[in-house]
């Protein structure tokens, strides 16, 4: 799937993304500033969550409620050094829970991905809209 867009769509983006996922674990692709953090609260929003979903860049993981009572784990990878340090945090146990997973800058953890998850990319275009394409891993 592969949607062009610009923010004031991101709610309907977020509708199409949620009711296109085969998998639970999603990984966010894109350069710093594409929109891959507001796109997540869009999806945290469709998803039931009612607390203020802000970036886990310092802390790596976030926690919050589903309406389903699912559990959402936003991971920023960034600024881990090497990729021993998601294990240190428990990484395993994270994609392991049956809970949604959502993780920008998945390259920092890519020994770790399950292989049941999707991929969403991100790229800015040059008027300023977004491209995102979604690829469920085959």
């Amino acid at each position: 799937m592969t949607l062009t867009f610009t923010l004031p769509q991101i709610p309907t983006v977020a509708k199409d993304v949620m009711n296109s996922l085969p998998s639970k674990t999603v990984l966010f692709y894109g350069e710093m500033g594409v929109g891959k953090t507001t796109l997540i609260k869009e999806l945290a929003k469709q998803l039931g969550v009612t607390n203020t979903l802000t970036s886990p860049t310092f802390s790596i993981v976030n926690e919050y409620e589903t309406a389903s009572d699912d559990l959402l784990y936003h991971f920023d990878c960034y600024r881990l050094e090497n990729e021993d340090e998601a294990l240190d945090f428990g990484i395993e146990e994270y994609l392991s829970s049956g809970n949604y997973n959502f993780i920008e800058w998945p390259e920092m953890i890519k020994s770790h991905i399950p292989a049941n998850h999707v991929t969403i990319k991100l790229i800015k275009n040059i008027d300023g809209s977004r491209t995102l394409t979604l690829m469920p891993v085959k």
